[in-house]
């Protein structure tokens, strides 16, 4: 299968390294591999580029956005960027941040999983993080979503999800859109990647509500928003989370944000939301 690879980036110079590292030493190498920098003011340009010179696969765009780290949108522009340079000639599509270290098979047996099921529309591993001198697995991963750092899409599945939207949320519906369509998401829990900057560390008091804001977009319903809410808020140890997400979606409500998907998209959205929590608790 021919993999293609989206980097996003902004000020990695810290971290990428690392991820290209990792990624070369693939034990499937990708055929192309497109690091967007957006607006980097460190060495971020200056390491992709001794990439380069040793592996034609790898290419670099510039870009320049807003200074302003906003979840969600700024990210998949940049990836949108990357992906607009690309051909159609590839069978698998990802989208990598630049802070990650890959296990040396790790594309390899993702690749596997998508030869071995049609009906598989995307694909990853898991994140961990370093803590007290030993890397364990994220605490914002659940067995059955993927995190936006890591996306591996079939070429199918990509295009009829309407590739991925540029909103908070964007890691959600891309998987619930799939789910939608029939495709089903495959994670494998031998694949751990090395997370080197922890989740969320760069956003700042403006994105506050946008995770609420996400939940009205997706149709979830109060009901469901709070108990959504109120999960991270657990996960995250913070109870002003859990205001500031309801905050955002009546702020969003009350402004009538526009959808990010139409509403039987979102009614198939809720009723799959209320099959899973049944699940769990029965």
């Amino acid at each position: 299968m021919r993999i293609y690879i989206v980097i996003p980036a902004h000020n990695e110079a810290e971290f990428i390294g690392q991820t290209l590292e990792s990624l070369v030493q693939q034990s499937k190498i990708p055929e192309k591999i497109v690091v967007v920098d957006d607006n980097s003011t460190d060495g971020t340009t200056k390491i992709v580029d001794s990439f380069i010179r040793r592996h034609p696969f790898i290419s670099l765009i510039k870009i320049s956005s807003e200074a302003a780290h906003l979840p969600g949108s700024k990210v998949i522009n940049a990836f949108n960027k990357g992906y607009k340079k690309l051909d159609e000639n590839y069978d698998l599509i990802c989208k990598f941040d630049a802070d990650l270290v890959f296990p040396k098979n790790y594309l390899e047996k993702v690749a596997s999983h998508f030869e071995a099921s049609a009906k598989t529309g995307i694909c990853g591993g898991f994140c961990s993080v370093y803590e007290k001198e030993s890397w364990v697995l994220e605490n914002l991963t659940g067995k059955d979503h993927l995190r936006g750092a890591l996306k591996t899409y079939r070429k199918e599945c990509f295009l009829e999800i309407g590739k991925l939207k540029s909103a908070m949320g964007w890691d959600t519906v891309d998987e619930l859109l799939a789910q939608y369509h029939g495709w089903e998401v495959k994670t494998d829990k031998s694949l751990l990647v090395k997370h080197l900057k922890p989740t969320g560390k760069n956003y700042n008091k403006s994105s506050k509500f946008k995770q609420g804001e996400a939940f009205y977009r997706l149709h979830y319903g109060l009901l469901l928003t709070a108990i959504a809410s109120a999960k991270m808020t657990l996960k995250k140890k913070n109870l002003q989370f859990f205001l500031d997400s309801l905050g955002g979606y009546f702020k969003a409500k009350k402004e009538k944000q526009p959808f990010l998907v139409s509403e039987e998209e979102g009614c198939f959205i809720r009723n799959l939301r209320w099959k899973n929590i049944r699940k769990k608790l029965f």
